[in-house]
């Protein structure tokens, strides 16, 4: 396993992320999600593989996600300061006022089992709470040792900006990890949140890194119960089907001309990217060993050209607008 520090912090976090949005009760979020006997195979899999660092939400699940994710930690005897902990705020009453926030740390930790978080994340921008109240907040959670770090996800780069240079202004905490939406078949962040990520030594975390499945396989549609139910990958990615079919057929070229699986091609252009540590969605222990074994593959400039050089823009997916249409998805996915 590689290992990086996440932005300017002395969190040391392996260079793959699993995203635990894939454990959780079945049918309170996806009806594919993992039991906890399954979640925890998972878990101890990628501890197994040397991964340390772990992603969830206080909404996966209804917070089965984070009580999975606890119990398997403790099953498996880790110790606290071997393992780093993120989860999220803002689907929940409130989004990210300091009321909201106040509560719904506590109650993350108390399903997580442990007395802080290594890293909290605001899971999208509230377009009705004042940036200064969300981010002293944030920044009182990190003084207690409730947290260590925050991040953010899914938003536009102005707003980013902004929240860091408030936070800036006051001698708060700043962000020091964007979980933004970001693959082959999705670049629209290359245009300015990525660039000002960069730009302020924030590290990349992208969820969605195989699109949903779609960059590992030629076939666009598989038969899965997560293909065949999954309503939020169909949102995100179905719309640009016959434009990214074509992407998606370059991935394959470049994995037998490695002699690699699509998905080992698909991380290595995340790392080749400058991303720190993609969130990896998996539901079989046979997924973590082909992300790990992605690690040793290297894209040439060749290669990278010819993934790159077939995309179009996309329509935005993963940021929300203040009134967002109806049918716009906003949980993300990390597969």
């Amino acid at each position: 396993m590689k290992y990086a520090k996440l932005g300017q912090t002395d969190l040391e976090v392996s260079k793959i992320c699993i995203g635990a949005m894939s454990f959780g009760e079945p049918g309170t979020m996806h009806d594919w999600s993992l039991d906890y006997e399954n979640s925890e195979k998972i878990v101890r899999h990628a501890l197994g593989l040397g991964i340390n660092f772990f992603d969830t939400a206080n909404v996966y699940s209804k917070g089965t996600s984070e009580e999975y994710l606890g119990r398997a930690l403790k099953v498996n005897q880790v110790a606290r300061d071997q393992v780093v902990l993120a989860s999220k705020v803002y689907f929940n009453p409130g989004r990210l006022s300091r009321v909201a926030i106040m509560r719904e740390i506590d109650g993350t930790l108390k399903r997580l089992g442990t007395d802080y978080l290594d890293l909290y994340i605001i899971h999208r921008f509230d377009y009705d709470t004042p940036i200064e109240e969300t981010m002293e907040a944030l920044n009182d959670l990190v003084k207690a040792g409730k947290v260590r770090a925050i991040g953010a996800s899914a938003m536009y780069g102005y707003q980013f900006y902004n929240m860091q240079q408030v936070a800036k202004d006051h001698g708060w905490a700043q962000f020091q990890t964007m979980e933004n939406h970001y693959n082959l078949l999705y670049r629209e962040d290359e245009r300015e949140l990525i660039p000002i990520c960069k730009q302020m030594n924030v590290s990349l975390m992208p969820y969605s890194p195989l699109a949903a499945g779609h960059l590992s396989h030629r076939e666009w549609q598989v038969n899965t119960l997560r293909s065949q139910t999954d309503r939020v990958a169909m949102g995100k990615y179905d719309r640009a089907e016959t434009e990214d079919k074509r992407i998606v057929i370059r991935v394959d070229e470049i994995a037998q001309k490695h002699h690699v699986s699509m998905s080992q091609i698909a991380l290595a252009w995340q790392w080749a990217k400058g991303v720190t540590a993609p969130i990896v969605g998996s539901t079989k222990a046979k997924h973590l060993d082909d992300a790990v074994a992605a690690l040793a593959v290297q894209l040439t400039d060749e290669d990278i050209n010819y993934l790159e050089e077939l995309y179009m823009p996309h329509e935005i997916v993963g940021a929300v607008d203040q009134n967002p249409a109806e049918g716009t998805v906003l949980i993300d996915e990390k597969k």
